[in-house]
């Protein structure tokens, strides 16, 4: 896997809030800079509406496109974007498919984590617990999550238009901040942007959006095919510096 293809990944462990992989420290996250809501009672209403379409959707299916902007990288402009498809299952299930540049995926049944790199035929595993997937970024997705409790709420834009929100976690996580764009109407997320806590900025668009389709359990487990080598990382303890 090149450099592009571990940003994108890791890009994606910070947006998932996974500690280990993203290494990021827990910090109190603050509001300072976010835009100031143009209609409170428009916010309100983008909120519910997003909240209420996640409550009802058991599972979830869209094509992606994540672009990826690292502080590493060093020119301010210098991204890397990648393209896939993503499937989400309550509870705690996804799948994100790498296509390009380079195949990798991202599938976890809630209980593990795997991150498979086809190229060097080598995954790691993790598992999922309170040192892991505890960013709140996507955890409505996943069937665990509530805006209003889970964030502070304002808004770039709230019309019968254009719905752009921007979310500040409550409690340290590894990520500043969440703006999310939606579909007025039925609070589809078409848009997700995470900035971690390094400056490092994550924009996963999505298309294709289906819902309900019903995806077998066994889409969210790996099994390592003879000659795959399995990296198990445990989970950091509590008193780890």
């Amino acid at each position: 896997m090149n450099r592009f293809g571990r940003m994108a990944i890791a890009s994606l462990a910070g947006l998932l809030g996974v500690a280990e992989i993203a290494r990021a420290e827990a910090a109190d996250a603050t509001a300072g800079g976010a835009a100031q809501a143009p209609d409170t009672a428009c916010v309100g209403r983008a909120v519910e509406t997003i909240q209420r379409r996640y409550e009802a959707v058991r599972d979830l299916s869209a094509d992606f496109a994540q672009t990826t902007r690292s502080v590493a990288l060093g020119a301010p402009g210098s991204a890397a974007t990648s393209r896939g498809t993503v499937v989400f299952a309550k509870p705690g299930k996804m799948r994100w498919a790498y296509d390009t540049p380079e195949p990798s995926l991202v599938v976890s049944d809630g209980h593990w984590l795997w991150i498979y790199d086809p190229l060097n035929r080598e995954v790691q595993k993790l598992a999922v617990g309170d040192g892991f997937l505890s960013g709140a970024a996507i955890q409505f997705l996943l069937g665990a999550g509530d805006i209003r409790r889970d964030f502070e709420v304002t808004a770039d834009a709230c019309s019968d238009a254009k719905v752009e929100l921007v979310l500040v976690p409550r409690r340290a996580a590894s990520y500043e901040k969440l703006r999310v764009r939606s579909d007025p109407a039925t609070g589809e997320l078409l848009e997700t942007t995470v900035v971690d806590l390094l400056g490092n900025v994550t924009q996963v668009a999505f298309s294709r959006t289906r819902t309900n389709l019903g995806p077998a359990d066994e889409l969210f487990r790996f099994r390592a095919e003879p000659g795959i080598r399995v990296i198990e990382i445990e989970p950091p303890t509590r008193n780890s510096p």
